[in-house]
């Protein structure tokens, strides 16, 4: 008696219950990107939840990186090497803001799996020195200290955007529906 291998032409996320049709070649949902690992079901351990890859330490130390050398190069660095730039107060969170989100984005697509937590704690740990650098630096262009937390928040949250970006773009464009032209 010969088994033949049935080829599965469409999948129900476990996580969203979209119908994904044809089932993508990434193996991620195509509605919310969840896993969907079809040797196993959540019986047998997959727990069904929404980015259920967990957290990466790796990742995280990579998202720290990135985000602190691009804070670094264009909050603190650019003022140095172009004068007319001067980027004190609240003008160097005004900066920092889509930085950390352009930060989020580029994380997004080049970490594999679904990576949204990491680039946001990163940020969230390169947020704290900068706020207590510009209000150092600030002379002029000043502003309360809850103005700057108030900014890095959202900062943080423009980096947990970016990031979903970036992981919408690296699943690639939604398959094209059956019948749909």
């Amino acid at each position: 008696m010969a088994t033949s291998a049935k080829k599965v032409s469409s999948v129900v996320c476990p996580s969203c219950g979209a119908t994904n049709s044809p089932v993508p070649p990434s193996g991620r949902c195509v509605s919310c990107g969840a896993s969907m690992d079809l040797g196993r079901s959540r019986d047998e351990g997959g727990d069904g939840r929404r980015g259920s890859d967990g957290f990466s330490v790796a990742w995280a130390g990579i998202a720290l990186l990135v985000q602190a050398v691009l804070t670094a190069a264009i909050v603190v660095g650019l003022p140095m090497v172009v004068s007319a730039f001067d980027f004190e107060g609240r003008y160097g969170m005004m900066i920092a803001v889509p930085v950390w989100f352009v930060g989020g984005i580029l994380l997004g697509m080049i970490s594999p799996g679904k990576t949204v937590a990491e680039p946001v704690i990163a940020t969230l740990l390169v947020a704290i020195p900068t706020v207590f650098q510009l209000m150092k630096s600030q002379t002029v262009r000043t502003l309360p200290l809850f103005m700057y937390v108030i900014l890095a928040v959202i900062g943080v949250l423009f980096t947990m955007v970016g990031s979903y970006i970036g992981e919408r773009i690296q699943m690639g464009p939604a398959p094209k529906r059956a019948g749909a032209d």
